[in-house]
């Protein structure tokens, strides 16, 4: 049987560049190579290439998708952030006709946007969402006036398209707010302000096959170290405790749970999704944080240790998503 060529694609232009990286070398040393050939395709602000064994690049073809004449069975997409996360990388594959082991590109666009996606999942009626205010540009003073009538302090300001906590900033007072805003516009064109939730945060990953939805068990995020919330440095520098199964009591974890099935069908999801909520344990409610389409995959990432505490080995879990996409496909 000849073996499939896979494009293992990795890199992007966002702050997640070297965690994309760190991503795509995981899932290259658990692929079967015996079974694969797979190609590491970079894509950075310099270029595509294949970047090769001996650390030596080719360039990529991009008007068909080929190194030195190889066209690809199937592209694993492991970019977060633009433009693997975000449609970009979707829609070229589907113009090509080439299978990849993500969403398609409308759910991609659309829950890469904060602030597009949010009333969307609110308008389900199956959890609840913060209250935000989205921001085109540096707001007036008078957009600054409705923000400090509509919230209380502390308050969040992120990129409303972005990932890894990156320039999200938890605003204590209206005397930080403008810098807060200023630096989620060096990550994105558009920022989002948000109410802030109390509570303890979970996340939750879910898989479809043929076969099955795999709803993996729940991981609970305890930062550490004087972080107050799951930002960039307590998800990467060690700043947490990350409890999977989630130590809760099993009422909310199988809501989470629950919650989590639902959103992926009613976002048409496809491949390995991550939903990330905070649990407001006073009022006893789930508030949508996010979607994650394309979830780190290093080796300490959420994903894989949820799968592993549902018994399905890193490789198992690669293996799964490269054939599903292939049977389907």
């Amino acid at each position: 049987m000849n073996k499939k060529n896979i494009a293992l694609v990795m890199g992007g232009f966002s702050g997640e560049h070297d965690i994309s990286i760190n991503s795509g070398n995981q899932v290259y040393e658990n692929l079967d190579h015996e079974k694969y050939n797979i190609y590491k395709i970079v894509i950075d602000r310099t270029g595509w290439y294949c970047l090769k064994e001996d650390g030596s690049h080719t360039p990529v073809n991009r008007d068909n998708f080929t190194v030195d004449g190889t066209s690809f069975d199937l592209a694993f997409i492991i970019i977060h952030g633009n433009p693997g996360e975000n449609g970009v990388l979707q829609g070229y594959f589907d113009m090509l006709g080439i299978p990849y082991t993500t969403c398609g590109y409308y759910t991609s666009a659309l829950t890469f946007n904060k602030g597009y996606c949010n009333p969307v999942v609110k308008s389900f009626g199956i959890v609840n969402v913060a209250e935000s205010i989205l921001l085109n540009d540096m707001p007036s003073p008078s957009q600054i006036d409705d923000i400090n009538a509509r919230f209380t302090y502390p308050l969040f300001v992120k990129p409303a398209a972005g990932g890894s906590s990156v320039a999200t900033t938890k605003v204590k007072a209206p005397d930080q707010l403008l810098e807060a805003i200023r630096q989620a516009f060096t990550e994105d064109h558009q920022v989002l302000v948000e109410e802030f939730i109390s509570g303890r945060e979970f996340d939750c990953g879910v898989f479809l096959t043929r076969e099955q939805k795999y709803v993996f068990p729940i991981t609970e995020i305890i930062p550490t170290g004087g972080h107050e919330f799951f930002d960039y440095q307590a998800k990467y520098d060690g700043f947490s405790n990350e409890v999977t199964p989630a130590e809760v009591e099993p009422a909310v974890s199988q809501h989470i749970q629950q919650v989590s099935a639902q959103l992926y069908d009613l976002l048409n999801c496809r491949g390995v999704v991550r939903f990330d909520y905070i649990y407001d344990t006073d009022r006893q409610q789930l508030f949508f944080l996010e979607v994650n389409t394309i979830p780190g995959q290093s080796a300490e990432s959420i994903v894989p240790k949820q799968a592993r505490a549902m018994g399905i080995s890193t490789r198992q879990l690669y293996e799964m998503i490269v054939q599903n996409c292939l049977d389907v496909c």
